[in-house]
């Protein structure tokens, strides 16, 4: 009984806990009533910082850029023409010298061709005294002719004269038989002298004809004796050697190779539709009667070669001296041939290397400027749209793009110039979102360096 009395008063305790939690609920009941629903306000997103340029105009010069390796314009191969032993060659002869033009790099042993030159210079001595000699007898022939004629024509006389002694019975008929056999036998004489000198034109034809196989021996003979010397034709860098001191060469034997310093060509490969559009604009060409050597100033075009390198890039002028003569349907390029002079000059060992063969170049070509277009860097397109600022929100523009190069891209509509272009990475873009801009003259300065055609335009 004293347990249950003593549980009695612990229901009590717990109302009194609940009591204020009930007066909180109706104090905040009474003052909520009556008051409406709460305030609903749209807040705007905060407006994002974006990098813009102002949309320049500019004389824009078209860029087509390929890729190809160095290779001298002129190749040389000394080819041994005469057989021999080498017996005396240059110091400098290795590979990868560099020498000048009429540089002795070899001699074979001239002994046997120089033997051969002193005979063949004998026999025209020799047959030069025979047609001497014929002259001195061509003209005795002639001087005994002469005096057998004068001789004939006094046996004549007498014949005639002792004709008529015979008629008038003064002499003997037998005396005037001799005296026409005498006459018989001088004719004789005169006929014989005057055989030998029909048959002297014939000799001297032959001695003539003696003289000129002999002359020719001589050339040959000389041009052999030559040709133990091998000399450089033009200034050069010897690529290949193939001879020593002392070895016995052959006719044919390829002994050197040498390539020209005086000018480079590189062959690059051009995508087609970034020709047609370098050419635009340019005058026709008949290329059946060809252009001879002025191609490129006929198209309009000048082009340059670049060493892309870490140390820095290097450049040379070029000229675009021919096209290929057939096109890649595989990857849609033609094949362009430039050549730079001098390609060994202005060398600054550690900074600018010459233009050897070999080099992996960049070549560009730059074509006629087409004056006052409306660009816009590459990067900034998305698709057919631009993005713009236009009262501190974003605008997205619909334009018709031109021409399109690596770097820019010409817009024929949709923009003007001065327009504030986007050229940040926005996503997503909103048409009317609220932008901060940031000029960015960066940006700006190299899309005007690209399509003006500077030597070496930075990447945008």
């Amino acid at each position: 009984m004293p347990s249950h009395a003593a549980s009695v008063p612990r229901h009590p305790r717990k109302w009194l806990f609940l009591l204020p939690v009930l007066a909180a609920i109706g104090i905040a009941v009474l003052l909520n009533r009556g008051a409406g629903p709460p305030d609903q306000r749209e807040t705007e997103p905060p407006a994002r910082v974006v990098r813009v340029i102002e949309i320049p105009t500019a004389d824009v010069v078209p860029r087509a850029t390929g890729y190809g390796r160095v290779r001298p314009e002129r190749v040389w191969e000394a080819v041994a023409e005469v057989t021999g032993r080498v017996v005396e060659t240059h110091p400098r002869l290795r590979k990868g010298a560099l020498l000048p033009a009429d540089t002795l790099l070899l001699r074979i042993d001239p002994t046997e061709y120089e033997l051969r030159v002193s005979q063949a210079e004998a026999d025209i001595l020799s047959t030069r005294a025979q047609l001497s000699e014929m002259e001195a007898k061509e003209a005795n022939i002639r001087a005994s002719l002469a005096i057998e004629e004068e001789s004939l024509a006094l046996r004549t006389a007498e014949v005639e004269r002792k004709q008529r002694l015979l008629d008038k019975g003064t002499v003997s008929a037998s005396e005037l038989e001799q005296e026409k056999r005498n006459l018989l036998a001088q004719r004789q004489a005169v006929q014989a002298q005057q055989s030998q000198l029909n048959l002297l034109p014939a000799e001297r034809e032959l001695l003539q004809a003696q003289l000129a196989r002999y002359e020719a021996q001589l050339a040959d003979a000389r041009l052999d004796l030559a040709r133990t010397e091998v000399q450089l034709p033009f200034r050069a860098r010897l690529s290949e050697v193939n001879v020593e001191q002392a070895q016995y060469v052959r006719e044919g034997q390829v002994l050197i190779k040498a390539d020209a310093i005086d000018r480079a060509e590189v062959e690059a490969q051009i995508p087609i539709a970034r020709m047609r559009a370098l050419l635009q604009g340019a005058d026709p060409i008949d290329f059946s009667v060809g252009p001879g050597g002025e191609l490129a100033s006929q198209l309009g075009i000048r082009a340059q070669v670049t060493l892309r390198d870490a140390g820095g890039d290097v450049h040379w002028p070029a000229e675009l001296a021919r096209l290929s003569d057939t096109l890649d349907p595989e990857t849609r390029t033609v094949g362009v041939i430039v050549s730079v002079d001098n390609p060994y000059a202005d060398v600054v060992p550690g900074e600018r290397p010459p233009l050897v063969k070999g080099l992996f170049v960049e070549v560009a070509l730059f074509g006629a400027p087409r004056p006052q277009q409306v660009i816009v860097p590459r990067q900034a397109l998305h698709g057919e749209r631009l993005y713009l600022i236009d009262e501190g929100r974003l605008s997205i523009r619909d334009v018709t793009v031109k021409t399109l190069q690596p770097e820019y891209a010409i817009v024929a509509a949709g923009v003007s110039a001065g327009e504030r272009l986007v050229v940040s990475d926005l996503f997503p873009a909103i048409d009317g979102m609220p932008l901060q801009a940031e000029p960015d003259p960066d940006v700006r300065a190299r899309l005007l360096a690209a399509a003006t055609g500077s030597p070496s335009p930075p990447e945008l």
